[in-house]
């Protein structure tokens, strides 16, 4: 039986105007959910592999969506510790041609940079992963 990949960090609302607008240009945002490691998490249950993802969200339903992005592409979320007030944002603005990207965070007081030892204890969960990505 293969091991469980297991991934740990910050799953972001991620807010973006539609199109290529830039922010002063929008009248709406896009709403979903993104971080990098929930991003590998994805990217390796869509390749067929046991993956799992570790982090804090708050108990209310922002937070339940974001661990519903997950679910909906077979991502084991049991790891997930529920706690604190608030899921961390990030504003992006897609760049076109030669204009880059804009990246604004707004992680203050987000649940997982609050955590203190409520999160399941490392060497619970890493023992039984076959890889460990980490980043941050």
């Amino acid at each position: 039986m293969a091991k469980k990949v297991v991934t740990f960090g910050e799953l972001m609302i991620r807010l973006q105007p539609y199109n290529y607008e830039r922010f002063v240009q929008a009248d709406h945002l896009e709403f979903t959910f993104g971080g990098g490691e929930a991003n590998v998490a994805v990217s390796l249950a869509n390749y067929g592999l046991d993956a799992a993802y570790v982090t804090k969200l708050p108990a209310h339903a922002i937070g339940q969506a974001a661990v519903n992005s997950l679910r909906r592409y077979g991502v084991d979320t049991s790891k997930i510790t529920r706690g604190g007030d608030r899921v961390g944002i990030y504003f992006n603005e897609k760049g076109a041609s030669q204009r880059p990207s804009v990246c604004i965070y707004d992680r203050a007081h987000s649940a997982i940079s609050e955590a203190t030892t409520a999160l399941p204890p490392v060497a619970n969960i890493m023992p039984t992963a076959r890889k460990k990505p980490m980043s941050g």
